[in-house]
């Protein structure tokens, strides 16, 4: 979907991309270098938008307001604790813990970065469940949310795979674009992440910022669906 200098949002998921761009273009502007270091990504505040429209996800699904947590702490087994993103308590359990990244330029540097996070911080969240029932008797639920910059890079096959073993060979070829919808894909199918949402998106040179969802099982629609199906879950538990 594209959007034009000038134009209002048509809907919720366009404004979040919207604000995603207006706020890496705020605080680059604030840098020395001209974000040419990545200090814009560094702030944080470029996946507010994404965030804030997750939550209110959330909301309309049926929890409080007050549920919403920003940046909490969550016990972890092999380490003590880790800062998620955002979580949803309630009544003592928690609903839903998750992740905001982003990756625009410097692809082929930090993907591997991605993935090792991603796979880390789930792992250990599970672990912490299994061996401690760090989370109680509600288990927990966890969401990965990703917006990707597109650009020639992300779209360009990848170079022959060489390893010690045989590689899979799904990943033969792959561009980073299609590397990251397979780890979104597998951490959903293997239940690694109950949810998933990826984004990508460009902002052209004539000011306008176009998005799509070309993952069918982690697009806006189908996390809603998974949001309201926990929700419903945890209020016909507890309430």
């Amino acid at each position: 979907m594209s959007l034009n200098p000038g134009d209002e949002p048509h809907d919720a998921t366009q404004a979040a991309v919207l604000a995603f761009w207006e706020s890496r273009f705020d605080q680059r502007s604030k840098l020395d270098d001209g974000g040419r270091a990545g200090g814009e990504a560094r702030s944080g505040a470029h996946m507010n938008g994404v965030r804030d429209l997750v939550a209110s996800i959330f909301v309309d699904a049926g929890m409080p307001e007050s549920s919403i947590i920003y940046e909490p702490y969550l016990p972890g087994y092999y380490r003590a604790r880790k800062r998620w993103d955002m979580a949803v308590e309630y009544k003592g359990s928690l609903v839903a813990a998750l992740e905001f990244k982003s990756q625009v330029g410097s692809v082929a540097k930090n993907i591997n970065n991605r993935f090792e996070e991603a796979l880390g911080t789930s792992t250990d969240t599970w672990a912490a469940q299994t061996n401690n029932a760090a989370f109680g008797e509600v288990p927990p639920w966890l969401g990965y949310v990703f917006v990707l910059e597109e650009t020639e890079e992300t779209e360009r096959p990848g170079r022959n795979l060489s390893s010690l073993f045989p590689v899979d060979q799904t990943f033969i070829g792959m561009s980073p674009n299609r590397r990251y919808q397979e780890m979104i894909s597998r951490f959903v199918g293997d239940n690694v992440y109950q949810a998933g949402w990826f984004i990508t998106t460009q902002a052209h040179e004539d000011g306008a910022v176009t998005y799509s969802e070309p993952l069918a099982t982690a697009t806006g629609r189908s996390f809603r669906v998974a949001v309201q199906g926990r929700v419903n879950l945890i209020r016909s538990m507890l309430d």
